[in-house]
């Protein structure tokens, strides 16, 4: 693997590759929709010149050194106002257009911003939020739609474009500081108040760098940007994305998804588990539907058995399977949560390579990856190389909890010395996961410290590991595993689970069911997955429902809000 080059702005990150492809598409834009579309290329210079020139209008309208908050779809208008901070020292305050009204408008407060870029999506919610006058907000911009109300980004890159034009040089000229703050991002908050984390110029360019050397996809690789750019995977992933020279292009939504594969010639895809897994799930319906389950397990055999020998015949032989997901998808990427070993090796054997990221908010966002020709099952893959790792406090097992010292780490949470002095002690951060790591190098996580459930002899069961399990079978949507005290004792705990299962599923499998015997084919399967894994571990209760469980909006279940509706809905004390 070469060394990594490292720069200490994303400005000087992204000027540098950029040069390489500026006669590049950059970002092709779908503007208009329906039968015949019609698309708008933007190539690399087009984006710098686009970011200039917003830049450039930021600082006239009295921003420089300010805070400008983003909300709004995945959109090549959200990008741009977004590097325009990024690249002049404005820090970028992404918000989840997903919050509701009390929380985005706390966010925004808690900020401190100046200003707000957003979707005309949202423009209620803005409206709202400035009438309701709590924040001290300067103006509103709209990302994607002329008015009179409101300046919109093409007026800013008009703007921008005469400023330039009149000899205004000082966004153009000026270079941020490294250990500056460049972005603001409040964590989802599955267990509390949402965390804002300060992340820095340095440390995001660090972890872009990084990935530069670890990750090697083909040029010209094309790039949906699906995951939402408030999620720092995402933005760190269209960072990754610029800087590898590939094309960007964003999705109509996730009903829209495989038609997107495919009309864009998508060959990367940058995902969390859940949708990864509903992608895959897809596939193996459309293998069942053809009736084709038991061939295609042979040409998996057959072409796994060929590999030995170097001779790669995947995608050829399972060109028709790939065609369900565009055709072109070459390289998927999971992060934010655990991902199924079976779904890895599922899209693997098809000829897609898969890898599983790790890192937090807190560290910009990835602490170690698998990359090919060297992925573990089990395995989170290696440190990222300017990544260091240790597992502290480690039991008679050599279980510790991962800590992590490398630039990327975040200078702190904003406002909250206390709070950062608990997660980051003499410079290594401490993630709160637990696990080892092997002789090779590899690290193995085995479960949340918080959520770890100790049993009364001393063994330790990790909620995440056996959902996984859970989660495969069929009919069962999501599954909650947590630690029920025993005769209302909280140092006695067995195994429950509560299950979110899907009625019109199961009856398509089993025939027409009654609750009871839900209960009944949904614990025949539990006690076949008991048989497969430690005593210890067995699920030992079982509760049933049909309401989705209490979810951030990434997706990640909030345990002790779960666990105290379950408590009051089924009478546990």
């Amino acid at each position: 693997m070469e060394q990594p080059k490292y720069f200490d702005t994303i400005k000087e990150l992204i000027l540098d590759t950029s040069a390489s492809y500026k006669d590049d598409v950059a970002f092709r834009v779908k503007t208009k929709a329906g039968k015949n579309p019609e698309y708008k290329d933007y190539t690399y210079s087009d984006f710098i010149e686009n970011i200039n020139a917003v830049g450039t209008a930021f600082y006239e309208s009295g921003f420089k050194g300010g805070r400008i908050a983003m909300i709004g779809r995945n959109q090549y208008y959200w990008v741009v106002p977004h590097l325009a901070c990024l690249f002049g020292g404005i820090v970028s305050v992404p918000i989840d257009k997903e919050l509701p009204l009390g929380e985005m408008e706390d966010s925004l407060v808690r900020a401190e911003v100046d200003a707000v870029v957003f979707d005309v999506k949202y423009k209620e919610q803005i409206e709202r939020i400035k009438a309701d006058g709590k924040t001290k907000i300067r103006e509103f911009i709209c990302m994607n739609e002329k008015s009179e109300d409101y300046r919109c980004v093409e007026d800013l890159i008009a703007s921008g474009r005469e400023l330039i034009g009149a000899g205004k040089r000082d966004f153009i000229d000026y270079m941020p500081k490294g250990e500056d703050m460049a972005i603001l991002l409040f964590t989802s908050g599955t267990t509390s108040k949402s965390k804002a984390v300060m992340l820095s110029n340095k440390g995001i360019a660090c972890n872009v760098a990084d990935l530069l050397v670890f990750e090697v996809f083909d040029e010209h690789s094309t790039n949906i940007a699906f995951l939402p750019f408030h999620h720092i995977l995402g933005s760190t992933g269209l960072l990754f994305a610029i800087a590898d020279g590939m094309r960007t292009v964003f999705s109509d939504g996730i009903r829209y998804i495989k038609q997107n594969l495919t009309e864009y010639g998508v060959t990367f895809f940058l995902g969390v588990p859940a949708l990864i897994d509903k992608m895959y799930e897809s596939v193996e319906k459309g293998i069942e539907k053809q009736g084709k389950t038991k061939t295609v397990e042979r040409a998996k055999k057959l072409a796994n058995f060929l590999l030995f020998f170097h001779i790669d015949i995947r995608r050829k032989l399972f060109k028709d399977i790939i065609a369900q997901m565009g055709g072109q998808l070459k390289y998927i990427i999971s992060g934010g949560a655990p991902l199924s070993p079976a779904v890895s090796k599922g899209f693997t054997d098809l000829g897609i390579e898969i890898y599983q990221g790790y890192g937090l908010t807190e560290t910009s966002p990835v602490l170690a990856a698998e990359n090919k020709g060297h992925i573990k099952a089990g395995s989170i893959g290696r440190p990222l190389p300017a990544v260091q790792v240790e597992f502290k406090d480690k039991d008679e097992d050599g279980m510790g909890e991962l800590c992590a010292k490398a630039p990327n780490v975040m200078i702190g949470y904003y406002k909250n010395e206390e709070l950062t002095n608990e997660v980051i002690k003499d410079g290594w951060f401490h993630t709160g996961d637990l696990g080892y790591m092997d002789k090779d190098g590899y690290i193995f996580l085995t479960g949340r410290k918080k959520d770890m459930i100790v049993l009364k002899n001393g063994k330790k069961a990790f909620p995440e590991e056996i959902e996984i399990l859970l989660n495969k079978i069929p009919g069962v949507l999501d599954s909650f595993v947590f630690g029920e005290p025993i005769n209302g004792d909280w140092t006695d705990l067995r195994i429950a689970v509560q299950i979110q299962y899907s009625m019109k599923e199961l009856s398509e499998i089993h025939g027409e069911l009654t609750s009871e015997k839900v209960r009944e084919v949904i614990w025949e399967q539990i006690k076949e997955i008991n048989q497969t894994i430690p005593h210890y571990k067995r699920v030992t209760d079982l509760y049933l429902t049909e309401e989705p469980f209490i979810k951030t909006t990434s997706l990640k279940i909030k345990r002790k809000e779960q666990l105290a509706r379950v408590m009051k809905e089924n009478g546990i004390s």
